[in-house]
C-alpha cells in the first residue's frame, strides 16, 4: 500500500519524450515551442532527477489569453482551455530537459487562476491542466488551485510544475 501511495509502484516511472508526444498527438494535442521567458529566469531547471518548470501562461496564436474567470468574466470552460494551454507549455519546457531514453512524469502542479471576486470554482478551471497532464503521462499528480487577483501580462491562468525523471527501461 505504501509503495503505491508514494508513486513507487511499478508503472509509475512515466513515459519517454516520444511516448508523451504520441499520447498527446493521439488526443489531438500538439506541444508548442518552449516559450522564451518574460523576465530574468529560465523556462525550466533540472537538478538530478527533478525538473522545476517556471510558470507558463496560456498562448493562443502567439498571444496571451488574458482576463479573469467568474461572474461577468470568462466562462469556466474557457478558463479550462487556457489552463490546458499552460500545461502544454509546461510539458514542452520539461521535455526540453529530458534525454530521449529517459522517462518523465508530472508530480506536482500549481494552477494560479485570475478569479473574479467571489469565484470559487478554481479546481474546475485547474482540471483543464490536469487533464492534459493525464493524457501526456497517464499518471496522477498532486495539485493546488490558487485564486489570484492578477497574473503576469494579464494572463487568465498560470501553471508551474515539478517533474520527476528516471532512467529508461531496458
Amino acid at each position: 500500500m505504501m509503495a503505491a501511495a508514494s508513486g513507487a509502484a511499478a508503472g509509475q516511472a512515466g513515459r519517454t519524450p516520444a511516448e508523451v508526444v504520441a499520447a498527446l498527438s493521439a488526443a489531438g494535442l500538439q506541444l508548442p515551442a518552449v516559450t522564451p521567458p518574460l523576465a530574468a529566469y529560465v523556462p525550466a531547471v533540472r537538478s538530478g532527477g527533478t525538473i522545476q518548470v517556471s510558470g507558463q501562461v496560456p498562448l493562443r496564436d502567439g498571444r496571451i489569453v488574458a482576463g479573469s474567470v467568474g461572474e461577468g468574466a470568462m466562462a469556466v470552460a474557457d478558463g479550462q482551455s487556457a489552463a490546458g494551454l499552460c500545461a502544454l507549455g509546461a510539458i514542452a519546457a520539461a521535455l526540453d530537459q529530458v534525454a530521449d531514453g529517459e522517462r518523465v512524469r508530472a508530480v506536482k502542479v500549481n494552477a494560479f487562476i485570475a478569479a473574479a471576486p467571489g469565484f470559487t470554482a478554481l479546481p474546475e478551471v485547474a482540471n483543464g491542466a490536469s487533464e492534459v497532464f493525464g493524457v501526456a503521462f497517464g499518471l496522477p499528480h498532486a495539485r493546488s488551485a490558487i485564486g489570484v487577483t492578477s497574473l503576469p501580462r494579464g494572463a487568465v491562468v498560470e501553471v508551474d510544475a515539478v517533474f520527476a525523471v528516471s532512467a529508461g527501461e531496458g
